[in-house]
């Protein structure tokens, strides 16, 4: 075998060493001409003490919805194609059911009585004077895949549930909320009259008090039967968990959590792609434009001079980089369509976005990718970072985009969180959909992040209106970057969402 040469060795790693993507920058694009003013102005409407924290179903919020709807309208972004034609077609109504605070109530075991709002919450149902049996029934979930059968032999009927938090693999906080409703429909079903759940995440209960004694907001259900009184109590208060797995009749009485229901809006738009052979394809691009409302609503330390929660950075600064994408690529459209949700809901507990995934307004299929944005602040204005960047087949379109605006690309940032799975992006993950965040930029979560998370003090004079810019255009250029690819974007080989992608695709 003839032997190379050393210059020939040397261009070839040179030629190796090259990206697989590359695309010489061109600042004529529209997203390089967008304007700071313009930026800082919608973050100063959207964070404005007079949206009132802009809480799902409540006046602020609908006003946020109507200022992006408007602004859509103002650039030439079209309602999507299926939508009735109206003033009301940017508006995807997302029914609510909200629920009142925890009231008063007892629930007694023999000599152990716990006071509702201290030892225990009600976490759905309607008011009651109860004195029943009780069977306990270990997780309270039937599963064949993992062979859980808590109810076998088991007679319910008529009688209280007790059950444990969370399942047998897991007592995550996120496990736990995730499966209370389905333990209290196995009971519903089985003729159960009330369940008692064991709390035992291991958070401090105080946390869990402040967090959900309050109102709660929860998608509304289509012919919601009448649910059954469904209690948490302090599972790690020995006392009280011993009395209950012990006695064989509780007495449970409560005041109810009254509910009514109530609307608030997905916005969105719509912008036809280029290309009639990849057209019918499109990138999704969300941010949720919610947060957490005035006072006890906002769940954090306020003050009579300030208790309005104005959310600047989760997720004005999002919704701003929303409205720059419409403002960019509306101008000059990519090679496939773009389609813009602004979403509500995310506040509490995701809840938009979980709508928009089962109702989707096109077709979740076409959908190539979703470039989510969503924060709860930054300290490092060098860089954005990127929960999911490896694992979602867009990294060299994202470095791309933010370098051409001086911007590193951090990927995956304090991943003890869990990130990845905390924002709207993941209602579509689990549909298959390649779904990464675009996040202002962080590499851990420490003091300079926590001290106007969700604070009062989150307020647009706080933010560094350069930076939202440059953030903005990276966002904007990275999405045309990726509609105009030739092949779509894969999730990474054995990620734990590639499975629904190949059943949504076909593949």
């Amino acid at each position: 075998m003839k032997r190379s040469s050393p210059l020939i060795a040397l261009l070839g790693c040179l030629i190796i060493s090259i990206p697989a993507f590359s695309q010489k920058k061109n600042t004529t694009l529209p997203e390089f001409q967008i304007k700071k003013a313009d930026a800082e102005a919608h973050m100063r409407f959207l964070a404005a003490d007079e949206l009132l924290g802009r809480r799902t179903g409540e006046q602020g919020n609908f006003v946020a919805a109507r200022y992006i709807a408007e602004q859509f309208r103002k650039l030439g972004v079209v309602p999507v194609p299926s939508a009735t034609a109206g003033t009301s077609s940017y508006f995807q109504n997302v029914p609510f059911e909200k629920m009142g605070s925890n009231g008063a109530g007892l629930i007694s075991a023999d000599a152990e009585i716990m006071k509702s709002g201290e030892d225990w919450l009600l976490m759905n149902g309607e008011a009651v004077d109860l004195k029943a049996p009780i069977v306990y029934a270990s997780f309270g979930l039937e599963n064949a895949s993992k062979n859980w059968d808590d109810y076998k032999g088991l007679d319910v009927k008529d009688k209280i549930v007790l059950v444990e938090s969370g399942t047998p693999e897991t007592q995550t906080p996120s496990e736990i909320i995730a499966t209370s409703v389905e333990k209290r429909k196995i009971a519903m079903d089985k003729g159960a009259i009330a369940v008692i759940e064991l709390f035992n995440a291991p958070v401090p209960w105080n946390i869990v008090t402040r967090n959900f004694a309050g109102e709660k907001i929860s998608l509304a259900e289509s012919n919601k039967a009448k649910s059954i009184p469904h209690a948490w109590v302090n599972g790690k208060e020995a006392r009280y968990a011993r009395a209950l797995r012990a006695v064989k009749e509780v007495e449970f009485k409560t005041a109810g959590r009254k509910s009514k229901l109530v609307n608030s809006y997905n916005v969105v738009g719509y912008i036809p792609g280029t290309d009639p052979k990849l057209k019918e394809e499109y990138v999704l691009l969300t941010a949720h434009y919610d947060h957490v409302g005035v006072g006890k609503q906002g769940g954090q330390a306020f003050t009579p001079e300030d208790s309005i929660f104005n959310g600047a950075r989760d997720n004005a600064f999002g919704t701003v980089a929303l409205l720059t994408a419409a403002e960019a690529l509306s101008k000059n459209p990519p090679k496939r369509s773009i389609l813009i949700v602004a979403l509500t809901g995310e506040e509490v507990g995701l809840l938009g976005s979980k709508y928009y995934a089962a109702h989707p307004l096109m077709p979740l299929n076409k959908c190539i990718f979703n470039m989510n944005s969503d924060g709860a602040g930054y300290n490092d204005t060098t860089i954005v970072s990127v929960m999911g960047l490896e694992r979602t087949g867009a990294r060299a379109e994202i470095e791309t985009a933010s370098k051409a605006f001086g911007l590193g690309v951090f990927a995956d940032p304090s991943p003890e969180q869990g990130l990845f799975d905390r924002s709207d992006n993941v209602s579509f993950a689990k549909e298959g959909v390649p779904a990464p965040t675009f996040t202002p930029g962080f590499k851990e979560f420490n003091g300079d992040i926590m001290k106007n998370y969700h604070q009062v003090s989150d307020n647009p004079e706080t933010i560094d209106f350069n930076y939202l810019l440059k953030f903005s255009q990276a966002y904007t250029y990275a999405t045309r970057l990726i509609a105009d690819r030739k092949v779509a974007p894969q999730w990474s080989a054995g990620d734990k969402y590639e499975p629904a992608a190949k059943k949504l695709y076909g593949k």
